[in-house]
């Protein structure tokens, strides 16, 4: 593994400018103290539930956020800072999206103008339609519109667009939402391939079961932090793990029971202050209620101060 990452983010914070209703303006901080790095040749899966702030870190990379956000912490992209200017030479060629939405698909143009973002030369097309037979999408694809695809081929004619400027970073923000558990498999072995030929990707999810196949790295998100990162391999065995929530994830997982996890995620504007997962957690103390700092612990990482103690 090459010692410099592709992608670095080191303790990255978000926050949003908001107004009361006395006009009184306030910022409220949904990320904070967010840390991962990507390396080439894998793929490291961000995996929490909706509402968790993942897809914020897609846009923050890309330099998508909205105007009335700020940003904390450091990006670096091979060794160097992802400034806005760099992002927007490097956005849609080395880094790219695989949104979550086909909608990002134009509906008023056929798939292959898409493919090839308007270039008609010979080698472009040649390109273009080696990469949708790749993903198992024949020549008559091209001429199609959006709306003519199924929703397994709409995801892979995303792929394909995304992979036509051979990226060094892949960003897929839930890239399998709607699909039978056979075609979304198929999706994911598609990044597997990606990652195999050289490129970092970041897969981003709510799809625990679906992460820990594909994924090499697998970092649980909740209520705006990392609470653990942890080798995929780890989820083969729950005492393995490090925090409490993701020991309660596995639990959830059907293999494992399919136990509901207690409570509710805070919103941003309630956290406490220590670990967000506190009010929720059967194992609580009362320091856990104060800053806990994020460590390694067993080849992995965690933000508990009891890690491997907690009971499984």
């Amino acid at each position: 593994m090459d010692k410099t990452p592709i992608l670095d983010v080191r303790k990255l914070s978000v926050s949003f400018s908001q107004y009361t209703t006395a006009l009184i303006k306030h910022r409220l901080q949904v990320i904070s103290d967010l840390r991962v790095k990507l390396y080439s040749n894998e793929i490291v899966a961000v995996v929490g539930a909706s509402g968790s702030g993942k897809s914020l870190l897609a846009h923050a990379i890309l330099g998508l956020l909205p105007y009335n956000a700020s940003l904390g912490g450091e990006i670096l992209y091979q060794g160097s800072p992802l400034t806005p200017k760099r992002i927007e030479q490097l956005r849609g060629k080395e880094i790219v999206l695989v949104p979550q939405s086909v909608s990002y698909l134009d509906p008023l143009m056929k798939v292959g103008t898409q493919i090839r973002n308007g270039k008609t030369d010979q080698e472009t097309q040649r390109k273009a339609t080696a990469t949708l037979q790749r993903y198992g999408l024949g020549a008559e694809t091209e001429v199609l519109y959006p709306f003519e695809l199924s929703g397994g081929m709409a995801r892979r004619v995303l792929i394909a667009t995304a992979v036509m400027a051979s990226p060094k970073l892949v960003i897929a923000d839930e890239p399998t939402p709607g699909l039978h558990i056979s075609a979304a498999k198929g999706v994911l072995e598609h990044f597997r391939e990606i990652a195999n030929e050289g490129a970092a990707v970041l897969l981003i999810t709510h799809d625990l079961e679906l992460a820990v196949e594909v994924a090499d790295r697998v970092v649980v998100f909740y209520a705006g932090t990392i609470l653990e990162e942890a080798s995929a391999s780890d989820f083969r065995d729950v005492s393995r793990l490090r925090h409490p929530y993701t020991k309660a994830l596995w639990h959830a997982m059907p293999q494992n029971g399919f136990k509901a996890i207690e409570g509710m995620q805070p919103y941003a504007s309630d956290k406490p202050r220590g670990c967000p997962f506190f009010n929720n957690c059967g194992f609580a103390q009362k320091n856990c209620d104060a800053e806990v700092p994020y460590r390694k612990m067993n080849g992995g990482y965690v933000r508990c101060i009891r890690g491997e103690s907690c009971a499984t």
